[in-house]
């Protein structure tokens, strides 16, 4: 499923990245990010979804009903992308919109019991990814590279 840049694997399948790079986090992060969304795109395309449907579906699952605003912040997907992520989502019936009763300007987007019904699905097919994707590491591994990762997510997120 996941493909290596030509460049890198000769005919007799070794490597051919300079250890240099090789020992480069950032470029090695850079390089898995690519395989990784690649693989969580496809995968989710199967299932007639988007990593970004995901996102919404699990934010109002875990935080509530919210405004667009709001589902951008804790989604992290940009404002002027949520209205086309929504539209998608009511179009299949899993949230649902409702003017706010505070701010008839906006309005409060819930998760549907379609939403509901379609989150465990999602989480199956993104738990399959994540073990093809994780594969050659144990699960204290995968455990420790996420604990990993989140604490360098956090603190550049609090630094920026």
């Amino acid at each position: 499923m996941i493909r290596v840049e030509a460049a890198d694997v000769p005919d007799d399948r070794a490597l051919k990245t300079p250890d240099r790079l090789r020992r480069r986090a950032s470029r090695l992060l850079s390089q898995l990010t690519m395989r990784s969304d690649r693989l969580i795109t496809e995968g989710l395309a199967r299932a007639n979804a988007r990593k970004w449907h995901y996102a919404v579906l699990a934010s109002l699952q875990e935080y509530g009903p919210g405004s667009q605003a709001e589902l951008s912040r804790r989604s992290g997907i940009y404002r002027s992308d949520m209205v086309g992520v929504l539209n998608e989502l009511a179009e299949r019936d899993l949230v649902e919109r409702a003017p706010d009763p505070d701010d008839r300007r906006r309005n409060i987007i819930t998760i549907s019991a379609r939403g509901r019904r379609s989150l465990p699905r999602l989480d199956k097919v993104l738990d399959d990814l994540h073990d093809e994707l994780l594969a050659p590491l144990s699960p204290a591994e995968r455990d420790q590279l996420v604990q990993l990762l989140t604490r360098l997510l956090d603190h550049h997120t609090r630094t920026s």
